[in-house]
């Protein structure tokens, strides 16, 4: 996932921070279903986590420190559909 514009293509840091305040509005994330799914977090910010362990927000809002294999759960819904509206 893109955190900068990329040769004039849209998305970027202004598009996550904008779709998060969204989706964060007024709700409270609940914990449960998060913990299910693997979640989409920009690369720089895995990288970051890794290195300070310092927790990441994911695109659906769950904050949390990476520390188990993406791979073996489905990708989260909420980030799919918000990753597939940044990218139109």
């Amino acid at each position: 996932m893109a955190t900068t514009d990329d040769a004039g293509q849209g998305g970027g840091v202004d598009v996550l921070d904008r779709e998060l305040e969204k989706l964060l509005e007024g709700e409270q994330l609940e914990d449960g279903d998060h913990e299910r799914f693997s979640h989409y977090v920009p690369k720089d910010k895995i990288l970051e986590s890794a290195l300070t362990g310092k927790p990441v927000r994911a695109l659906c809002g769950k904050k949390w420190t990476p520390g188990r294999d993406p791979e073996k759960f489905p990708v989260c819904p909420d980030c799919k559909r918000i990753y597939e509206r940044m990218k139109a």
